[in-house]
């Protein structure tokens, strides 16, 4: 039996994409995505954990990306995670944890007051399962996501 290996997360942009080819006609964004999470600590007070992700859009969806994200904007991410090591300027062997984004979608209101998934904006329909191609997709919202209640009675 083989694994799974799908990460979902909804978040906000920490910068604009960054756009690169690897080839003539193959982009690649990368952006970072913050996620948070509160709690009510043994206090009764509460805190928030805040985990910074690094984002990989490849072709189809790194066009999307550049085109719709900027700074700021809470995005829903599909993808998977990847773990690969480099070796920087000086020659130390470093390791990175990266999220390669396979679907992804904007949430939250646009600047003209309209929800992001609205007609007219540039965005693909969410494919049905029979359809995909194999090719990551940006989708629109079919139903609003709201916050996840928060358990008071946590554990710790």
């Amino acid at each position: 039996m083989s694994g799974v290996n799908k990460v979902t997360l909804i978040g906000h942009l920490g910068k604009d994409p960054e756009i690169k080819y690897v080839s003539e006609n193959n982009p690649v964004a990368n952006f970072s995505l913050a996620t948070s999470e509160n709690y009510k600590d043994k206090n009764g007070e509460w805190q928030t954990i805040t985990e910074w992700h690094n984002i990989i859009a490849w072709r189809h969806l790194a066009e999307r990306a550049e085109k719709y994200l900027k700074k700021g904007k809470q995005v829903y991410i599909e993808g998977k995670i990847r773990s690969r090591s480099y070796d920087d300027k000086d020659g130390v062997k470093r390791y990175i944890t990266e999220i390669v984004a396979e679907n992804l979608m904007l949430l939250g209101k646009r600047e003209d007051g309209s929800d992001e998934g609205s007609e007219g904006g540039g965005y693909s329909k969410p494919a049905s399962s029979g359809n995909y191609n194999g090719q990551p997709k940006m989708q629109t919202p079919s139903e609003p996501v709201g916050s996840m209640p928060i358990d008071d009675d946590l554990p710790f």
